[in-house]
């Protein structure tokens, strides 16, 4: 289950940044722009997600 889920929000980071070098659009600033902190731990659990999915396919 934890894999799953870090697999989604680890590809939702990467269409985020996809979406920032092609149009120069954050999608994360644009939901959260209004609560910087939000938009913070948003970027945060995206980058824990992808440490343990890079983890959890070291161990498989």
């Amino acid at each position: 289950m934890w894999e799953k889920i870090a697999l989604i929000l680890t590809i939702v980071g990467g269409l985020n940044w996809g979406l920032v070098g092609a149009f120069n659009f954050n999608l994360v600033e644009f939901i959260f722009g209004f609560a910087p902190i939000l938009a913070s731990i948003v970027y945060v659990v995206v980058g824990l997600s992808a440490i343990y999915a890079f983890y959890a396919y070291l161990i498989k």
